[in-house]
């Protein structure tokens, strides 16, 4: 019986009836110790629901996926079901297939998969105990499905510690666990057998604050004098205080048996007896503790009472004793598939320097990186370098730390660890040629696989270059890794400009010896120029043009677009640059996703949209979450522009899923900001306000913020859609200085600048809007450029020439911009009563604006109508998809182009039984029975 938590009882009574529903949720109970996160578990776990059950392990914290073997191993018969992708990635994880690399998120969405695929045949309850001891790999895992979990009839409950640290879980759900109220506290202390005398009762009330471990362990040790103190020590103190006093009653042999089981961390007991034999203890031995409640055991496995009795017996111990215990432990694992534990116990039993350790430790940390578990792999790496005798080993297992974090996003250390390691520097010999363990057994970092014909892609997105990989530590190559993971922690860290000079440090000292590894840094150098300026934009470009690439490298097309297109000018068709690149061996998506941002600065939408999806088919393909963010948002402004809003909604927003799942800072707040626009455009402010704000909140880098130049424009946007021109003029304003100047949106802005300074009567500002808008046009070559540019002109101009610019800028547009252009001519036209041709644009105008359901601009262009005396009626309602919401939306698409459930649910990162629930919400709504109808409707914009 649960004494005082009536509340948290009913929240999972409610989580649990609507998994019995076919409904999901996930719950996170965070409290200190002791407060009963365990029993609320225990609780849920007894309410008849089938259950699987898992702990965070403190000493399997730098396993990778040990926590989540545990959870899953009950479904693994079921692995077969999953899509072959979601099949290899899971396998591999647990080291049941082909030890290649996989997405860490793919892993996730394979979690998702395999218990909704538990779940077909009726509710299922997942606990997760002490969340705050989960590996990383775990945690990433289950909280990227936990967030994905909508009617699959799952429930997620994790427990953990309240610390601020303490397992992060954005977008969940969280119940704070306090301590009992008083008359509970009171009837749990009475329930006990331990008489108590009124003093000693009072003083346990008012000292536990309510804390249910407490009521129950302290009576036991009050009377003793063990936890008199005038100045009490923490209450979690004073439990292993109380437990560690249990202990040292208990016979050596029985402590003994308890401290290797406590250093042992995991529940199986075999290697636990074979290691405490090893010192003289037994299975018998475990029997004085089983009876005095301290732990469990059925013979197979061995439960602690309670976290903190585990922590009592090893903090209690003698240090020589610990020391033992991990050898002993070391010793008993002897399979191959214990090999990365028996490292680490071998490291907890090191006093110094120990080269066969730190060679075991690298070992663990290669097979950890590979399987993505990347925080294991700094962990492993960088407690090796502390066991290395060789000052060239340690060095280079700091790299390797270094780039580890760095790809884990642990910025932060990952510029630590490399201040270690070049402060090492000095005392560096010159060796010959290394390569990581990794690499030797993989060809590349990371397991990267070369292409048919032996040469290895041409990747941008890795942390290093060929150069450096094969380098070793020594020369250029040592000095090269350290900068580029400095540049990426500077770059994390909100600092472009050092990040950059780093950047082009590093590509200047490696073109001449490897041009190839200075394109690959020289593409990272693109990125951070944008965020800086024109100068840097040109240097890199300088740079770019200097290298010697043979001309069938898959870099060359990639280099030689780049070089064009960071100085507003189209050198190639950026299709046909793809193509080339492709057909060379570039590591598509990976290497092609910067293609895609300078596509947009030479005014390529068209293709930018088209390349952009099959580059994110790929990347789902493949598994490659990490670049959907990106690529989702390239696509999406290609959308925009092109006159898809609602299709250009739908990408943004699954991109924003995927980078706040994944971490990804700079995507989140770029997206917010672009989905802000898109709300501007709508005429939707309380969206557009918030998602600006959002934008650029302290935490992606307030008004520095990436997403800041977007948000800008979209805030100015709405408001010269509702005719509120000075705060439009105000607003872009930020688009004339640099670096948003520059931008791809501070680009798209010129016509909007000049609208905005004709109306308010700066012709001066006007002209100067033009001149940029008239120079870019010219060197992209787009005709909707050259549109822009002549409506510009029109509006600058007066009489007949406004005229015939006009009709030149209706010449090639695409839909937004046609409505616009139509717009003013038709205000023009109104204003030299010219009443019959005024309506003829303004109702073009009108129509275009509502398919677009640019609400602010239809307003307007019915207003000007109606000064006419032109009635315009009802606003036309949209097509079969508006009365969807956007998932809907875009999984009725799908299922309307034949994929199956299972594999919309692959493509959206959803289970299919999410995509099974929104297709029976979607159907009424589009008046059809089944999907076979969906084919017949019109689903276009």
């Amino acid at each position: 019986m649960l004494h005082g938590r009536e509340t948290e009882q009913a929240r999972i009574d409610d989580l649990l009836s609507g998994a019995r529903a076919g409904r999901s949720g996930a719950l996170v109970l965070r409290g200190e110790a002791g407060i009963g996160k365990t029993a609320l578990l225990d609780y849920a776990a007894a309410q008849g629901i089938p259950t699987v059950r898992s702990a965070g392990i403190e000493s399997e914290a730098e396993l990778p996926f040990a926590a989540l073997h545990l959870l899953v191993r009950p479904g693994m018969e079921l692995v077969g079901n999953l899509p072959s992708r979601q099949r290899d990635a899971l396998e591999a994880a647990f080291g049941l297939g082909e030890d290649a690399p996989a997405d860490r998120m793919l892993i996730g969405l394979a979690v998702l998969t395999l218990l909704a695929e538990e779940a077909t045949q009726g509710p299922l309850l997942c606990l997760i105990d002490d969340a705050h001891w989960l590996d990383q790999a775990t945690a990433e895992a289950l909280l990227f499905a936990a967030r994905r979990l909508e009617a699959e009839g799952v429930v997620m409950l994790f427990a953990t510690r309240s610390g601020p640290q303490d397992f992060p879980a954005p977008g969940l759900t969280e119940l704070a666990l306090s301590g009992l109220r008083p008359d509970a506290s009171a009837a749990l202390l009475d329930a006990g057998t331990t008489p108590l005398s009124p003093a000693v009762r009072y003083r346990l009330l008012v000292e536990s604050g309510g804390n249910p471990l407490a009521l129950l362990e302290l009576p036991a040790v009050v009377g003793e004098g063990s936890v008199d103190d005038a100045n009490p020590l923490p209450l979690t103190q004073r439990l292993q205080l109380a437990f560690h006093g249990r202990v040292t009653r208990l016979p050596v042999a029985t402590r003994t048996v308890l401290l290797v089981a406590a250093a042992a961390g995991a529940a199986d007991l075999a290697p636990i007896l074979r290691a405490a034999a090893g010192l003289g203890a037994s299975l018998r031995d475990l029997q004085p503790a089983q009876d005095a409640g301290m732990i469990g055991t059925d013979g197979q496995v061995l439960t602690w009472h309670h976290p903190l009795m585990r922590s009592a017996v090893y903090q209690g111990a003698a240090l020589t004793d610990r020391l033992a215990a991990h050898r002993a432990l070391a010793d008993a694992l002897t399979d191959a598939d214990t090999a990365d534990l028996r490292a680490w116990h071998l490291a907890s039993a090191a006093t110094g320097p120990d080269e066969n350790t730190a060679t075991a430790l690298e070992r663990t940390a290669d097979r950890a990186r590979r399987r993505h578990g990347l925080h294991a792999a700094v962990a492993a790496y960088d407690r090796a370098a502390a066991l290395s005798i060789d000052t060239n080993a340690r060095v280079r297992r700091l790299v390797l730390a270094a780039e580890s974090a760095t790809e884990a996003g642990l910025t932060d250390r990952a510029e630590r660890l490399a201040e270690r390691a070049a402060s090492l520097s000095s005392d560096i010999r010159k060796p010959e040629v290394e390569v990581a363990a990794d690499d030797r057994a993989t060809g590349g970092p990371k397991g990267q696989a070369t292409s048919p014909g032996g040469r290895e892609p041409f990747s941008s997105t890795g942390v290093v270059g060929e150069q450096v990989v094969r380098a070793g530590v020594g020369g250029h190559g040592f000095e090269l890794r350290l900068d580029l993971v400095r540049a990426q922690a500077e770059f994390a860290g909100g600092k472009p400009g050092s990040a950059h000079r780093r950047l082009m440090a590093a590509a200047v000292a490696v073109r001449e010896t490897d041009p190839r590894g200075a394109a690959r840094i020289l593409t990272k150098a693109v990125h951070t120029a944008w965020y800086l300026g024109p100068d840097e934009l040109d240097e890199v470009a300088a740079v770019l043009a200097t290298l010697r690439l043979v001309e069938d490298d898959p870099a060359t097309p990639i280099v030689r677009y780049l070089t064009g297109s960071v100085a507003g000018q189209r050198v190639a068709d950026l299709r046909d640059t793809a193509a080339a690149a492709q057909a060379g061996g570039a590591d598509s998506p990976a290497d092609l996703v910067q293609l895609c941002g300078s596509g947009l600065v030479v005014g390529q939408d068209e293709q930018v949209e088209e390349l952009a999806g099959e580059l994110i088919g790929q990347g789902r393909e493949q598994g490659r979450i990490g670049l959907l963010a990106p690529l989702l948002f390239f696509r999406s402004e290609g959308l925009l522009f092109g006159g898809r809003p609602k299709e250009s909604r739908i990408a943004a927003e699954e991109g924003l899923r995927i980078a706040r799942d994944i971490g990804q800072v700079q995507w989140v707040s770029q997206i917010h900001a672009f989905l802000a626009y898109l709300a501007a455009l709508q005429g939707d402010s309380a969206s557009c306000s918030d998602h600006a704000e959002r934008a650029v909140a302290e935490e992606f880098g307030g008004p520095g913020a990436v997403g800041a130049s977007w948000a800008h424009a979209a805030v100015a946007l709405l408001a010269l859609g509702e005719g509120r021109l000075e705060q439009a003029r105000t607003e872009l304003a930020h688009m004339t200085v640099e670096p948003a100047r520059h931008h791809v949106i501070g680009l798209r802005t010129l016509p909007d600048q000049i609208e905005v300074a004709v109306r308010l009567g700066a012709t001066d500002r006007a002209c100067e809007a033009l001149d940029r808008l008239t120079h870019w046009s010219r060197r992209a070559g787009q005709d909707w450029i050259a549109a822009l540019a002549a409506r510009g002109r029109a509006l600058v101009a007066d009489g007949s020439d406004a005229e015939q610019h006009f009709r030149s800028a209706l010449a090639a547009n695409r839909p937004f911009d046609e409505a616009r252009t139509r717009l003013l001519y038709g205000e023009w036209l109104r204003r030299d009563k010219r009443k019959v041709d005024a309506r003829t644009q303004l109702e073009q105008a009108m129509a275009l604006f509502d398919r677009l359901d640019a609400t602010p601009w239809s307003e307007r262009a019915r207003t000007e109508l109606g000064a006419l005396g032109v009635g315009t009626g009802v606003r036309a309602s949209g097509g079969p998809l508006s009365s969807l919401t956007p998932q809907e939306s875009q999984i009725v698409r799908l299922a309307a182009q034949g994929l199956s459930n299972r594999e919309i649910a692959a493509r959206l990162f959803l289970s299919h039984r999410t995509v099974g629930h929104h297709l029976y919400k979607a159907y009424p709504k589009l008046g059809v029975l089944s999907r076979g109808e969906l084919s017949a409707l019109d689903l276009t914009e």
